[in-house]
């Protein structure tokens, strides 16, 4: 009797974890579409921009500018992406295996790395890494993020950068592919590399006229051409982050009622194994009762 009472406890105790889990599914699902829109919507935008981006750093005369200047690679800023919390499969592993790899790669060339983090789980990651500087730490921007959110990480690079604190930029996200497919990758902000811009483009270019002056030019659309990247990967990593969660919980739902079913038959196994050893004893009784 007692191991059914335990094994009932076990299938209650499932079940409430079922349903947890079906809950997280189906909040997942309705996030994750959203998500999809926003991400789809402005892709093909970014990937311009980005096609820009890398077009302007091959112009010579726009590599003199501060933003553009290519210099030895002594210090290199990441800006990993990841969330606040788990229960998303390996979506922040993944990420931060993609961080930890260029790390070790920058350390073997004797760079210095600096790390941003957004979300909580890449802060705690990064801290625990000896040698690497934790220049700030954002959470994560929630369901609905806005443009006004990564103004102050678009301000931190862009002085890092023109003051020569940073030779590199990399930001680290999740790329949203399918709903079972979401690669982490590496994405160079500043300088930017005409080596991972979208389109078939020749960046090399022996006359370029700029109007009033490269100066201004560069000023008003570099700003905002890296805004696009950085506003793309958000979208992105949300995306990611929302499907993979969503195929964790649909998987740990499955897993939940398989267990159940594999419970359910051991209890009536129990339970029936129970009934025949009192039936034999009951039998026992009456034999005993005619002797």
């Amino acid at each position: 009797m007692a191991s059914t009472i335990a094994l009932k406890r076990r299938i209650s105790s499932v079940k409430n974890t079922k349903q947890i889990t079906k809950a997280m599914e189906l909040v997942s699902a309705s996030k994750m579409r959203k998500a999809q829109e926003n991400a789809k919507r402005s892709r093909e935008y970014q990937e311009l921009a980005y096609s820009l981006l890398a077009r302007l750093s091959g112009i010579d005369e726009v590599k003199r500018h501060p933003l553009f200047e290519e210099r030895k690679i002594k210090n290199k800023l990441y800006i990993s992406i990841t969330s606040n919390s788990g229960l998303a499969g390996a979506y922040n592993a993944n990420s931060l295996k993609v961080l930890s790899h260029s790390i070790l790669d920058d350390e073997s060339k004797n760079i210095k790395t600096s790390v941003i983090t957004v979300g909580k789980k890449g802060a705690q990651f990064v801290r625990r890494l000896k040698g690497v500087d934790l220049v700030a730490v954002y959470p994560a921007f929630g369901d609905d993020p806005t443009p006004n959110d990564i103004q102050p990480i678009l301000n931190t690079i862009l002085s890092e950068y023109r003051e020569k604190k940073v030779d590199e930029i990399v930001i680290v996200y999740t790329k949203y592919v399918s709903n079972l497919v979401q690669n982490a990758i590496g994405l160079s902000l500043l300088p930017a590399s005409t080596e991972q811009a979208t389109e078939n483009i020749d960046y090399k270019y022996e006359f370029t006229n700029f109007e009033p002056s490269v100066e201004e030019v560069i000023d008003s659309v570099a700003e905002r051409l890296l805004e696009v990247q950085l506003w793309q990967c958000l979208l992105e990593s949300l995306a990611s982050e929302h499907s993979m969660r969503m195929m964790a919980m649909k998987n740990a739902s499955d897993n939940a009622s398989d267990i159940i079913d594999d419970l359910t038959l051991e209890f009536n196994t129990a339970r029936q194994a129970g009934i025949t050893r009192e039936l034999a004893e009951i039998s026992g009784g009456v034999e005993a009762l005619k002797d």
